[in-house]
């Protein structure tokens, strides 16, 4: 990853405080859960199972039609001229039946060849809710939901470089406007924008075995703050930047393997440490009505010095920042570009959020289709909103199906 000089040197920046901290403090905030959160998360689920098959890895894998989502700078270098797919993900199925992900993405590579639009659609629903007042009274039923709209335009910047800028119109209606705690509240919306990189070197040689290496960066969801209410209090949605790379080695004409490795980061505020009196309540600045800060950064700033500042606003200084960091590995075997196995696992820092698991999935080709699956499955003993489900996704390839009707011409003029 490049970064600037000012980023590298703010990484060595430890804390800002408005008191004396010592070093037994320090200690202490690294060992606090101290979680980043954010509106509107069901943007940062993985939509597709192939992606979910492999440790959540995706910005740096070879091009597919769910490149709308993880990087879609890939697109131009897909061999297909269009794709159509859509992806169906329970979730917290072992405790619900009736929330879920929806995902539904198409591309098409422009006459050039060297560009592409695509656009997607994903929807979360949160299941059937019974809404109740203070003393327990039904006041209406009510299905949450969230959704997002996507719209790319990516283009190759030469043989082996490509960029791409996606658009986004996000909606969240968690209340249905009912009032809460004496408050009017509303659909919350949002505009957001992806900006994304893409490198990809098919000329390379690994143990005298052809191969491609690929990287990729994004920076997803810059976009505006999002409120339920007519407050001023706003949230930040999950601006998050992925790194990674990937290498596909082509073992012979029947057998290819792919490994990916990724780092993945929010770009929004740490919650900071807040000063307590003796009674355990926040201090406040007489001066100015906030509450004092005994380590970190005021999280209350805009946008562009939010993405600036979650590179160094940590209470527990640099090891903190890297506890922020999320690890993603994948790994996927392909037979006779027919048949593949996927494996992988994705590490998050125990503080920090403690999602850690391996992931397993499989896919498979089959004239114009093809069917991916994806299961989870936890390793730290925590549950997980997708342990014990099957995420699937359906592909379909139009290429595939236009030479299907060439076939079948060609067959009938034959006669």
């Amino acid at each position: 990853m490049v970064i600037g000089g000012g980023f590298i040197a703010t990484f060595f920046i430890s804390i800002q405080v408005n008191a004396q901290v010592t070093t037994a403090q320090v200690n202490q905030f690294l060992s606090q859960i101290n979680t980043i959160t954010t509106a509107v998360p069901f943007l940062m689920i993985t939509p597709d199972s192939r992606a979910a098959g492999m440790g959540e890895t995706g910005v740096a894998t070879t091009p597919d039609v769910n490149s709308v989502h993880w990087n879609a700078a890939k697109l131009p270098f897909s061999d297909k001229k269009m794709g159509l797919g859509i992806s169906y993900a329970p979730w917290l199925r072992a405790l619900v039946p009736d929330i879920n992900l929806a995902y539904v993405s198409f591309y098409s590579k422009l006459k050039d060849k060297n560009s592409a639009v695509a656009g997607s659609m994903r929807y979360f629903s949160m299941g059937n809710i019974t809404f109740t007042d203070n003393v327990g009274n039904t006041i209406g039923q009510f299905r949450p939901n969230e959704f997002a709209f996507d719209g790319t335009y990516s283009r190759k910047l030469g043989s082996k470089f490509s960029a791409a800028m996606t658009a986004r119109l996000i909606r969240s209606n968690l209340t249905n406007g009912i009032t809460v705690a004496g408050q009017d509240t509303k659909a919350g919306s949002a505009f957001a924008v992806d900006l994304s990189g893409y490198y990809n070197n098919k000329k390379i040689k690994i143990d005298g075995k052809p191969g491609t290496l690929m990287f990729g960066l994004v920076i997803s969801n810059i976009g505006s703050k999002i409120s339920y209410s007519t407050s001023v209090n706003r949230d930040f949605i999950p601006m998050n930047l992925r790194l990674g790379s990937g290498i596909v080695i082509d073992a012979d004409a029947y057998n290819q393997i792919g490994f990916q490795l990724e780092f993945t980061k929010l770009l929004v505020p740490t919650p900071p440490q807040y000063s307590i009196d003796a009674n355990g309540s926040p201090n406040i600045d007489p001066n100015t009505g906030q509450y004092v800060i005994l380590a970190g950064r005021d999280p209350n700033v805009s946008v562009p010095q939010a993405i600036f500042q979650s590179f160094y606003d940590a209470p527990g200084g640099f090891k903190e920042e890297l506890r922020e960091i999320n690890i993603c590995t994948g790994l996927e075997y392909w037979y006779n570009q027919i048949f593949a196995v996927r494996a992988g696992y994705f590490y998050e820092a125990a503080t920090k959020g403690n999602r850690q698991f391996l992931t397993i999935g499989a896919g498979l080709k089959y004239n114009v289709f093809g069917l991916d699956f994806a299961y989870l499955i936890p390793t730290n003993g925590q549950r997980s909103p997708l342990q014990n489900t099957l995420r699937f996704t359906l592909i379909f390839d139009f290429d595939a199906f236009n030479n299907l009707g060439k076939d079948a011409g060609a067959n009938e003029g034959g006669k």
